[in-house]
């Protein structure tokens, strides 16, 4: 098949499984969501389905979602030999549970949600996500759905909002001068390219260590485009009701944002008893759902730090759905 040329030029290659990352930490969440025969989990970031391999190839059946169109064909070809085992949804981890609503499914035995930017994303110039390469300001991981591109972001916020979003989700130091610059170049001509915001970006914040100038910004518009962070309250909510007594919730995360929805979701859901100054005696928690089978982040080996260098900033947490008898015990 000939491969298909970008608005920019560059050569958009057909992808197939090879093009996305090793999976993260897939021995420690094989571990600990404990998948066997007649199992069914939930992988609501298929990605190349390498995680998604792992659990079937224990003896699991496992239904996996994923917004992007090329990670749904690309887990569809290496899974294939899976058969029925293996069902692929396009769809946001978002809207999780009301796929299986859709599919008749009640209760699954455990959920894995990958939060990250996969290998095959990054280094496609096409999608836009990387200040390495040249490529329309897309960043969009469902490129069919509603949402902003990076470029709308950009060229239509003003300076103000541009500051609190790089300072918030990028957490950027030099936010309000970079947010400055952009607001007076795109005067002149609009953003359209990666690589042109990345030289705005490098104008303020010369290069001066490994850290790309441009990598908090990215990462501040990535997570806006997507509503990543939104998505991913969203999820956890709506998905631990769907959880079998006994089912296990696995949220890997790669920066401090993400992590600390999962900590507070997890601590909250996972405390029996509150108790407030106010209050004559505690009060049994409303929302104990959970029992934390991690109390600290589960972290990636030396050696597979070594041979992947992405798992470095991942952190694995891990609860275990409660029988409802004990919430009530």
């Amino acid at each position: 098949m000939m491969a298909a040329l970008s608005p920019h030029g560059e050569e958009n290659r057909t992808m197939s499984a090879e093009d996305y990352h090793e999976p993260v930490l897939r021995e420690e969440v094989l571990r600990l969501l404990q998948p066997g025969r007649g199992k069914l989990f939930l992988d609501g970031t298929l990605g190349g389905g390498g995680h998604s391999e792992a659990l079937l190839q224990a003896g699991a059946n496992v239904v996996g979602l994923d917004q992007d169109r090329d990670a749904i064909a690309a887990a569809e070809e290496r899974l294939a030999g899976f058969g029925e085992r293996f069902v692929p949804v396009r769809a946001n981890f978002a809207r999780a549970a009301g796929v299986l609503d859709e599919m008749g499914i009640a209760q699954v035995d455990g959920i894995l949600l990958d939060i990250g930017v996969s290998s095959y994303q990054l280094e496609e110039p096409a999608r836009g996500f990387s200040f390495l390469h040249d490529g329309p300001l897309d960043m969009r991981m469902d490129r069919d759905g509603p949402f902003l591109t990076a470029a709308d972001w950009v060229n239509t916020k003003d300076e103000a909002e541009l500051a609190a979003l790089f300072r918030e989700l990028g957490e950027e130091p030099s936010a309000r001068k970079i947010a400055a610059r952009i607001v007076r170049k795109r005067a002149e001509r609009s953003f359209t390219t990666t690589l042109e915001l990345a030289a705005a970006v490098e104008e303020v914040c010369p290069r001066r260590g490994r850290l790309h100038p441009a990598t908090r910004v990215f990462q501040a518009l990535r997570i806006a485009v997507n509503r990543e962070l939104e998505a991913l309250g969203e999820a956890l909510s709506a998905l631990t009701p769907r959880l079998a007594p006994g089912g296990r919730w696995a949220v890997i995360t790669f920066h401090s944002l993400e992590d600390r929805i999962v900590k507070q979701f997890f601590k909250q859901q996972s405390t029996e008893w509150l108790n407030r100054p106010e209050w004559p005696e505690p009060r049994r928690n409303p929302d104990f759902h959970l029992h934390l089978i991690t109390r600290r982040p589960v972290t990636a080996s030396p050696a597979e730090e070594q041979r992947n260098p992405r798992s470095r900033s991942a952190k694995l947490r891990v609860a275990e759905r409660i029988p409802t008898h004990a919430r009530h015990s």
